[in-house]
């Protein structure tokens, strides 16, 4: 063989090298974008779900009552007892803090009330079947809550 024959197979495996790279990063700048896909989709399904309710990725649902810790505790056991969830125990911490443990069949349920002034009120419910979190449950009793605290004087 000559040396312009192993020169020229040299340039066809550089080019085909250079092109299998081009290739490789196209493919790599097209798939970036969809490295957040997921949590736009999240957010905008959460957001169509239950306004003005927050989601945690690990099923914990969130909202802030204005209004005071009375009347959002007062609230929350007319939910749970609307939605057939019995009440287990409810203490409060020294530092004012209510937490609410409750049983819906297979569902172990807790929501916390903590005052974060004399007229506002931060919920938080967590639903969970087992290991599971079950946001849907979670968020359906801070939505009840919020009904029923339109009738609490």
């Amino acid at each position: 063989m000559s040396n312009r024959h192993i020169a020229g197979n040299a340039r066809r495996r550089l080019s085909v090298r250079k092109a299998v790279a081009a290739r490789l990063l196209a493919l790599a700048m097209a798939a970036f974008p969809l490295v957040a896909c997921d949590p736009v989709s999240l957010t905008l399904f959460g957001v169509g779900t239950a306004a003005g309710v927050s989601h945690t990725l690990s099923g914990i649902a969130y909202k802030t009552f204005t209004a005071p810790q009375k009347k959002v505790s007062k609230a929350c056991s007319i939910a749970l007892d609307r939605m057939g969830i019995a009440v287990e125990k409810r203490e409060t911490g020294t530092d004012g803090v209510e937490t609410i443990t409750a049983k819906a069949l297979d569902r172990s349920i807790e929501v916390v009330l903590e005052p974060l002034s004399p007229k506002a009120t931060r919920m938080r419910s967590t639903a969970k079947v087992g290991i599971l979190m079950d946001q849907a449950t979670a968020t359906e009793i801070i939505l009840q809550t919020e009904q029923a605290l339109a009738g609490v004087k």
